[in-house]
C-alpha cells in the first residue's frame, strides 16, 4: 500500500557559505535562461541584449557616473533599512522618511539660501537626518509602547509624507514664477552638493556610512544589543538590555539615514523638492538590504549591481527600440530568481507521510494541553 505523502518546507539549521553561494549562482543562471527565452520572443539575440545592458551601465564614463548616481541613494537607504531589519523591526516607511528628510532640507535651501555654502549644506544634512529620524520614531514609539504592527504604521506614514510634499508643491511652496505649473523653485548654488570626480559627493557619504554602519553593528555594544533584540526580546531582556531605548535609538538611526537620502536627492539630483523625490528608493532598498543579508559591505555591492540593472534596462530600450514594459519584465525576471534563491538558502523541502504529520500534530496538541 502506498502511503500518501506531502511536501513540507523546513528551515535549515545553518546554511554553509559555499552551498549558499552555489544556490545563488544557480539562480542567476536560471534567471539568464528565463530572460533569454523572453528576449527570443522579442526576436532579439540574448547575448547582444546582455552585452548592451552592461555597456549601458558601464560602457562610458558618463554611463558609469549615472549608475553611481542611482546607486548612492540605494546604498544609504539600504543601510538604514538594514539596521531596522536586524532588530526584526520591519521598516517599510523608507519612502516617507526620504520625503520628510527632503522636505526639512528644502526648507533651509529655500528660506536660508543666503547662508555660506558649507553652513547651509551642513544644516540641510542635519535637518534631513533629524526629520527622517523623527518620522521613523513615531511608529517605533508605538511599537515599543503598545506593540503595534510596524508594517502597517510605517507603510501608512509613507502616504502622509508624500501627500505633505504634494501639498507644498501645489500650494504654499509653489514657485510664483512657474506660470501656474505646480513646481517648487530650484535651489540656489549654495544649496547644491558639490561634485568630486564628476559625481556629487553623496558617494563619499555612502562609502563612509558603509564603514561606520559595519563597525557600529559588529563592533559596538549598541549594535550587539540591536542584534540580540532581533534574535529574541526575552534574551535581550534577560541580558539587561533596555528594550524600548534600544528600539527608539535604532529606528531613529534607520530613519535618519533615509532622511539623508532625501536631502541628497533634493540637493544634488533634483535641485528642488518634488513629489517624485523618492523615486521608489525606499521600497527598492528593502530588496537590496534583504539580498545583502543586512551586511553593510554586501549592501554596497548589491546596490551598485541593482543600479546597473536599472541603468542597463533603460539603455536597451533606446538601442533595441523595445518598450519600457519589456525592459521591466527582464529586470523583474532577474529579481524574481535572485530573490527566490534566498528561500532555498534558508529552507529545504522534505517529503512527509500524512500519518506522521497527524501524529506530530497530536503530540503538539497534547503538549499544549498538558
Amino acid at each position: 500500500m502506498i502511503m500518501p505523502m506531502t511536501i513540507r518546507a523546513i528551515k535549515k539549521s545553518e546554511p554553509g557559505r559555499v552551498k549558499a553561494a552555489f544556490i545563488r549562482i544557480c539562480a542567476i543562471i536560471l534567471a539568464l535562461i528565463a530572460s533569454s527565452l523572453f528576449i527570443l520572443l522579442l526576436d532579439l539575440n540574448p547575448a547582444d541584449v546582455y552585452m548592451k545592458m552592461v555597456q549601458g551601465a558601464f560602457g562610458t564614463a558618463y554611463r558609469t557616473r549615472e549608475t553611481i548616481v542611482k546607486a548612492i541613494p540605494l546604498v544609504i537607504a539600504s543601510l538604514g533599512i538594514g539596521i531596522a531589519f536586524r532588530m526584526q523591526f520591519w521598516n517599510i516607511g523608507g519612502e516617507g522618511q526620504i520625503a520628510m528628510g527632503a522636505f526639512a532640507a528644502s526648507f533651509f535651501a529655500l528660506y536660508m539660501s543666503d547662508l555660506p555654502r558649507p553652513v547651509l549644506l551642513f544644516l540641510m544634512v542635519l535637518a534631513g537626518m533629524i526629520a527622517g529620524g523623527l518620522w521613523a520614531l513615531i511608529p517605533a514609539f508605538f511599537k515599543a509602547q503598545w506593540g503595534t504592527n510596524e508594517n502597517i504604521v510605517t507603510l501608512m506614514m509613507n502616504y502622509i509624507g508624500l501627500k505633505w510634499v504634494t501639498y507644498l508643491q501645489y500650494g504654499p511652496w509653489r514657485d510664483p514664477k512657474s506660470l501656474g505649473f505646480p513646481k517648487i523653485a530650484n535651489f540656489t548654488d549654495n544649496a547644491i552638493l558639490p561634485k568630486l570626480f564628476g559625481v556629487h559627493i553623496g558617494w563619499v557619504f555612502a562609502l563612509l556610512l558603509v564603514v561606520v554602519v559595519y563597525i557600529f553593528m559588529n563592533h559596538t555594544k549598541k549594535g550587539y544589543e540591536i542584534a540580540v533584540i532581533g534574535e529574541s526580546i526575552n534574551t535581550a531582556r534577560y541580558a539587561g538590555v533596555n528594550i524600548k531605548k534600544t528600539i527608539l535609538i535604532a529606528i531613529m538611526l534607520s530613519g535618519g539615514l533615509c532622511g539623508l537620502v532625501g536631502m541628497i536627492q533634493a540637493s544634488a539630483v533634483n535641485n528642488t523638492l518634488s513629489v517624485e523625490i523618492t523615486g521608489g528608493v525606499g521600497y527598492t532598498a528593502i530588496i537590496t538590504a534583504w539580498l545583502a543579508s543586512l551586511s553593510a559591505p554586501v549592501i554596497l555591492l548589491v546596490s551598485v549591481l541593482f543600479a546597473a540593472l536599472l541603468e542597463g534596462g533603460s539603455y536597451i530600450q533606446t538601442v533595441f527600440g523595445i518598450p519600457q514594459a519589456a525592459a521591466e519584465i527582464l529586470q523583474g525576471l532577474i529579481l524574481f530568481f535572485v530573490l527566490g534563491s534566498e528561500f532555498f538558502v534558508r529552507y529545504k523541502f522534505i517529503l512527509v507521510k500524512k500519518h506522521q504529520m497527524a501524529d506530530r500534530h497530536k503530540i503538539t496538541v497534547g503538549e499544549e494541553v498538558h
